[in-house]
């Protein structure tokens, strides 16, 4: 998700064009990008310092950072101790690592690398230059090898977000077409869907994309799918869905619902659907409230309530497709008026296979 300027951008229906080429491959590659279920060694936030991402709301945004914080070093280590997070005073334009900061994967040879996806303000905002060295800091810190995907069919850096990637870690993603096949806030103009299916299998080990429709309304990045479709296992999609049909979100998940239905019927996936919240608006604008915007952390769920009659069906919807996690909810009103709520902001360090013995 990204952070509101007081701008605003047009939208366009997320159906992908003819000869977009979407396809699936069959390839075998050394990366694998690991399930956000999967051992951490860290999780990555940038304190919030942006006065314009929250106009006006900008005070509470560090307690809640605060709150997750507490509910990360709490869960992870039974009682908040000295040395359960680090502060690193790194340049950054806003927070939102999830899609700033690189994707962590796991190599043949066992080891984590850093893909550094190219970033560019979400292909609409100027101010985003030290967010696109975060990389570079990260390496620096983690002590990590980084590479710079490019693009298969010029070369040219490949331009990416992690809140547009959502894997099961045994070769499947998920990924809209808004976000990459349509001519609104074009990251790599003239590619095509086989063409980031290449890019997929060969940073992130994929070699079944599967292609829905369209994000949340009022998502500012124009499709990311952490907004609206989450794995919790390897055949397990949490999808979220309106019943009600004067909503716009009811389009857009009845096609992504069919989407995944049609997958079902090909090879095993198991679909749960829990609810959006009703719609949150600030000064006449709908903002992009999702419970699927949650943090898998080791051994916890962080979700984004909403103080809504649903943030106790999506908690119950969450929590037994994670029997074994701590399912925490977190009050996110005033953080969703930046844009983006946990999973945006946060972003996961693999354990290598070493660390977890």
């Amino acid at each position: 998700m990204s952070p509101r300027d007081g701008s605003t951008s047009k939208r366009k229906a997320g159906a992908a064009p003819k000869g977009s080429g979407a396809l699936s491959m069959e390839l075998s590659l050394a990366r694998r990008m690991p399930a956000e279920w999967e051992p951490h060694k860290a999780t990555w936030i940038a304190w919030p310092h942006h006065e314009p991402d929250w106009p006006g709301k900008l005070a509470p945004i560090p307690w809640v950072y605060a709150e997750i914080v507490r509910a990360l070093t709490l869960l992870g280590a039974h009682g908040v101790k000295e040395g359960s997070y680090r502060l690193h005073p790194v340049s950054n334009d806003r927070v939102w690592l999830r899609d700033s900061a690189p994707t962590g994967v796991i190599r043949a040879d066992g080891k984590v690398e850093l893909v550094n996806w190219g970033f560019n303000g979400w292909a609409k905002y100027d101010n985003y230059k030290k967010d696109a060295e975060i990389g570079r800091q990260i390496e620096r810190l983690a002590g990590l090898p980084r590479i710079e995907p490019k693009r298969p069919d010029n070369g040219e850096r490949l331009i990416l977000e992690g809140g547009g990637i959502e894997v099961n870690g045994a070769g499947r993603i998920l990924v809209t077409e808004e976000w990459l096949l349509t001519d609104v806030q074009v990251r790599n103009p003239g590619m095509i869907a086989g063409d980031y299916e290449k890019a997929f299998a060969e940073y992130l080990g994929v070699t079944d994309t599967i292609w829905l429709g369209e994000g949340a309304v009022g998502d500012d990045t124009h499709g990311h799918v952490d907004d609206i479709a989450r794995f919790s296992s390897r055949d397990t999609v949490i999808l979220a869905t309106e019943p009600d049909p004067t909503d716009e979100n009811h389009v857009r998940s009845a096609d992504n619902l069919r989407r995944l239905k049609a997958t079902a019927k090909k090879q095993p996936l198991k679909i749960v659907t829990i609810p959006f919240p009703r719609p949150v608006m600030m000064d006449g604008d709908r903002l992009p409230a999702s419970y699927a915007n949650f943090y898998i952390a080791n051994g916890a769920v962080l979700v984004p309530t909403f103080n809504d009659p649903n943030d106790r069906v999506a908690l119950n919807g969450i929590a037994e497709a994670f029997p074994r996690h701590k399912v925490v909810g977190i009050h996110a009103v005033d953080l969703v008026w930046g844009l983006g709520t946990l999973h945006c902001l946060t972003q996961q360090q693999p354990a290598a296979p070493a660390d977890k013995k």
